[in-house]
């Protein structure tokens, strides 16, 4: 399963003395025999939040839209073209929606009265289009009632914008009841903007619901899974942790559309659909169709967190709103349900058989526990409002499950009256691990490179949960992941790293977005209905993530640790396992640099490995089309006794390991 993207290249030594012959010269002392401190295993992680079509339309593979007809407006992303007064066929028939008190998480059904059958069909649009490809094959499923068998066939097509059919395949009704019917379409063409239709064969009324497509082909084949590209993109990455459901979509605009886990375990289809609350947050991109079916829930999330290797963390809501809509409150004497709910999640989570929640996991095919150990209480709120429940979640949970680890959270931004006020009183409380956003432009990454040399190391840990540079002036999507915003968040991820005796955890964000359908960027992701590809931020987690080490060892400058002077950045690890030194470096600056370094011993291999990560052009960026344009390439590498000579290029993130005796 897992893919290369590194391509190893051999470098022409007259073009490098023609590039380097000017280069600035750096010395470094590296102490290969004292460990810093330990790096954690959950230092670089994932951050997944439902954001620009990232859950429906993006990693839950389903191509259907409103699959149930439970959206607001229950006939959205769907038409009936030949069903209205300026169409020949009128009268052919008409889609009603229909609510029922039957099911109350999925009330809604259609119900379709065919007058004629020599035209009429209903077509569903996908999510921006069903990314299809030639020769898949493609899981189709629905719920239908066949009322006095009138209906003798539904024929489902796969069509293009021109209504060329791409594929089809029939099922027969054969009961007035609800019965569930499944059937395979094989795709004869590729298309990133296929539709899906459906016809009937007789006159007469049927009812439709859950109508449901997937690939066969998913992540790990699991039926009505996860995009495989897409999950593939996640293992490479190799995370410490998956944190989900996300950020601002745990609080909600109001306390009633807030995320509530329970509510998407379960089977699928008695998961109450839900309006994402990022579908009008932003005036300029509003997407008024942006829901969220939690065919993605808990379930799945604790599933992916095994399948990439990565620890879980989930995030609940503490009794408060976004305090950037509504900012509404649960009052404290009414906080126990939402306590509850915390306690109940560790239990699904980790419970055995035999308990209630314990039980509903096992039911849904994981009798194993997932072995939970992080919990967050509260996204990125702030003020005495948030200590004050805080302390009441962190009592209840250590009161019944001591060792797990509680991710708090210190607000919206890395200073200012709303952190300084949370910091302080999350270390009085003695807190496990506290959470740090910065989205900010890369002048403050570069220049940030040290925020943490000089933390409290009694203090509580840190979580550097979301954070991504964006560019000044830019806004244009996938512009927004520059070369210049990765750059410089490598500079400031040695920081991190050099600090790992405070900063445990890591995740850029938010993680990815559909180039057709986004509210948000920069992204580390995107992703069309075909294709997904890593941005130059991607492959910058990516190289830390999977070269990280496991001890931080001293990378020097006169002394001093290199924090961007000469603007070069540096850290040092061993890796204790796989037995390797890793030095990172990277040169912010437009002109190419010679850096020798001088290790304290000679307990390393001659021969090593160079992976470089660069672009001369700060502003270029990958795309769909163009999805390699910043990747990293290596080569081999020899140094000659304790002493190494690199050659960094200007604009370049640069990692060089070599074996320990």
């Amino acid at each position: 399963m897992k893919s290369n993207f590194i391509t190893k290249i051999t470098l022409c030594g007259l073009l490098l003395n023609g590039i380097y012959s000017h280069a600035q010269q750096t010395t470094l002392e590296v102490n290969t025999s004292k460990t810093i401190t330990k790096i954690q295993p959950t230092m670089y992680g994932i951050f997944f939040e439902d954001i620009n079509f990232a859950a429906d339309g993006g990693l839950y593979a389903e191509m259907v839209k409103n699959r149930s007809f439970e959206f607001a407006m229950p006939f959205m992303g769907w038409s009936q073209p030949n069903s209205n007064t300026h169409s020949l066929n009128a009268n052919s028939g008409i889609a009603t929606p229909v609510r029922t008190s039957q099911n109350s998480n999925n009330p809604d059904f259609c119900r379709i009265l065919i007058n004629d059958d020599k035209g009429y069909h209903i077509i569903n649009e996908g999510f921006r289009g069903m990314g299809i490809k030639k020769d898949a094959k493609y899981n189709l499923s629905l719920k239908a009632a066949n009322h006095n068998n009138a209906i003798k066939k539904i024929i489902l097509q796969l069509i293009d914008k021109d209504k060329k059919v791409l594929g089809e395949t029939v099922i027969t009704p054969s009961s007035t009841d609800w019965k569930d019917y499944s059937s395979q379409i094989i795709a004869t063409a590729t298309e990133a903007k296929a539709q899906l239709k459906i016809t009937f064969e007789g006159t007469g009324t049927i009812d439709l619901d859950m109508i449901s497509l997937f690939p066969e082909e998913t992540w790990n084949n699991r039926k009505n899974g996860l995009r495989k590209d897409i999950v593939q993109l996640l293992y490479d990455l190799k995370p410490g942790f998956l944190r989900f459901p996300g950020g601002c979509i745990v609080e909600g605009r109001t306390l009633e559309n807030r995320y509530q886990w329970k509510k998407t375990v379960g089977a699928v289809e008695n998961r109450e659909t839900m309006i994402n609350r990022w579908n009008l947050e932003f005036k300029n991109r509003q997407v008024p169709d942006y829901f969220q079916s939690f065919g993605l829930g808990f379930f799945e999330y604790f599933q992916l967190s095994e399948d990439v290797g990565a620890e879980p963390l989930p995030i609940l809501s503490c009794g408060m709103a976004c305090q950037y809509n509504s900012g509404e409150l649960v009052p404290i004497n009414e906080l126990d349900p939402y306590v509850q709910d915390a306690l109940d999640l560790i239990e699904f989570a980790n419970g055995a058989e035999t308990t209630e929640w314990g039980k509903l996991r096992a039911n849904m095919g994981h009798p194993k526990p997932f072995n939970l150990k992080y919990i967050g209480v509260g996204n990125e709120q702030w003020g005495p409002e948030y200590i004050e429940r805080y302390k009441v979640f962190a009592a209840a949970i250590k009161s019944k499950y001591p060792n797990m680890i509680i991710v708090s959270g210190s607000g919206p931004s890395p200073d200012g009256a709303f952190f300084d006020y949370g910091m302080q009183e999350l270390k009085k409380l003695n807190a496990d691990i506290v959470d740090e956003h910065y989205y900010k432009n890369p002048e403050w990454f570069k220049e940030n490179a040290t925020r943490y040399d000089n933390y409290d190391r009694k203090g509580p840990k840190i979580f550097a949960g979301e954070y991504a540079a964006h560019p000044k002036g830019v806004e244009d999507g996938l512009k927004e992941n520059n070369w210049l915003s990765a750059l410089s968040e490598s500079a400031f991820m040695t920081g991190l790293e050099r600090n790992a005796d405070v900063v445990h955890l890591t995740s850029y964000a938010p993680l990815m977005a559909h180039v057709d359908a986004f509210q948000w960027a920069p992204d580390m992701i995107w992703f069309d209905n075909l294709n997904s590809f890593g941005t130059a931020n991607y492959y910058v987690q990516k190289l830390f993530s999977n070269n990280k080490g496991t001890d931080v060892l001293a990378i020097t400058k006169d002394g001093k640790p290199l924090t961007g002077q000469n603007e070069l950045y540096a850290t040092a690890a061993k890796d204790v396992v796989k037995k390797e030194l890793i030095l990172k470096l990277v040169n912010t600056s437009g002109k190419a640099q010679d850096v020798t370094i001088n290790l304290s011993e000679n307990n390393v291999n001659a021969k090593g490995k160079l992976i470089i990560l660069t672009n001369q052009n700060l502003e270029e960026y990958n795309t769909i089309a163009e999805p390699t344009k910043i990747i990293p390439t290596e080569r081999d590498y020899k140094m000659s006794g304790k002493k190494s000579v690199l050659n960094l290029p200007a604009y370049s993130f640069t990692i060089l390991k070599l074996k320990m005796k």
